[in-house]
C-alpha cells in the first residue's frame, strides 16, 4: 500500500520504492522541470515529488544559473534566491524564452500574484501547497504548447485586436504585444467567441486543466494582467458573480 509524506513547506512526497503504481499518469511523456530554489531541503522535496510524478527535474540554486539553464520544458522559480529575487529572473528569461515559468512563494498577497504575472510568469503558487495540486499546474502551463498545437493555423482579428493562433503573436493597432503562455491561451479562448459571456469554472477547466480546484484568483490576476498590456481595459468585462466577456465596441 502506497504511503504518503508531508514534508517542507506542504509538499506533499510520495515514496515511489513503497508502491508498485504510480501516483500519477502523464501521458507517457517526461516533462523536463527546473526548479529554481536555494533552500535544499525543500529543493529535495520538490525533487522527489515530482520524480516520483515521472518527471525528468533539474536543480539550480541560484538566479544566475536559472537565467543560464537550457533544455527544460517549464521552471518551477521561487521569488526569495540569494543573488537575484524571482522577478529579476523571470524577465531577464523572459527577454529570450518564452518557456512557462510558475512561481513558488511564500508571499500570497494579490499584488505579489499581480506582479509575477505581469514580468513574465504564467503561474503563481504560494507556500504551503501539496504535490497533486503543483503537478496539475505544471500540466496546465504545458499542456497547450505541444507540438502538435503548432500546425493548427487559426487568426482571430476584432478591431484593432489581431490574434494569430499559429504563430502565437498579439497585435493591437499593428504593435505586437507580448504575453505569457497562460496569458495568451486565456486571451485566444475569450477571443473566439467575442460578446459571449464565459462563466470562471468553464475558463479554469479550459485554459488551466480539467482537474483544476484551486482558487479563481489566479483568473483575475490574469484577466488584471491582460487588460494593462493590451492598454484597453474595457475590452475584457467582468459580469459579476458569472464570469467574463471579450468585446471591442466601435
Amino acid at each position: 500500500m502506497s504511503k504518503i509524506y508531508p514534508i517542507f513547506c506542504g509538499i506533499t512526497v510520495w515514496r515511489p520504492e513503497l508502491c508498485t503504481k504510480r501516483l500519477f499518469l502523464y501521458d507517457n511523456v517526461s516533462v523536463r522541470v527546473l526548479v529554481v530554489e536555494d533552500d535544499k531541503a525543500i529543493a529535495t522535496s520538490l525533487i522527489l515529488g515530482l520524480q516520483s510524478a515521472g518527471m525528468t527535474v533539474t536543480h539550480v540554486a541560484t538566479g544566475a544559473q536559472a537565467i543560464a539553464a537550457t533544455d527544460f520544458d517549464v521552471m518551477l522559480l521561487d521569488i526569495g534566491l540569494p543573488d537575484l529575487d524571482g522577478f529579476e529572473v523571470c524577465r531577464q528569461v523572459r527577454l529570450t524564452s518564452r518557456v512557462p515559468i510558475i512561481m513558488l512563494t511564500a508571499r500570497a498577497d494579490e499584488i505579489d500574484r499581480v506582479f509575477g504575472l505581469e514580468t513574465g510568469a504564467d503561474d503563481y503558487v504560494a507556500k504551503p501547497f501539496g504535490l497533486r495540486e503543483l503537478v496539475a499546474r505544471i500540466r496546465a502551463v504545458t499542456r497547450r504548447i505541444t507540438p502538435q498545437d503548432s500546425a493548427i493555423s487559426t487568426t482571430t482579428v476584432i478591431g484593432d485586436l489581431t490574434v494569430d493562433s499559429a504563430t502565437r503573436r498579439v497585435t493591437v493597432a499593428g504593435a505586437e504585444i507580448e504575453l505569457t503562455t497562460k496569458e495568451f491561451d486565456l486571451l485566444e479562448y475569450l477571443t473566439n467567441e467575442p460578446g459571449v459571456v464565459h462563466r470562471r469554472n468553464e475558463i479554469l477547466e479550459t485554459v488551466w486543466d480539467t482537474e483544476w480546484y484551486g482558487p479563481t484568483k489566479t483568473l483575475d490576476a490574469h484577466v488584471a494582467a491582460l487588460r494593462k498590456k493590451l492598454g484597453h481595459p474595457d475590452w475584457i468585462t467582468a459580469v459579476r458573480g458569472v464570469g467574463f466577456r471579450f468585446e471591442i465596441n466601435s
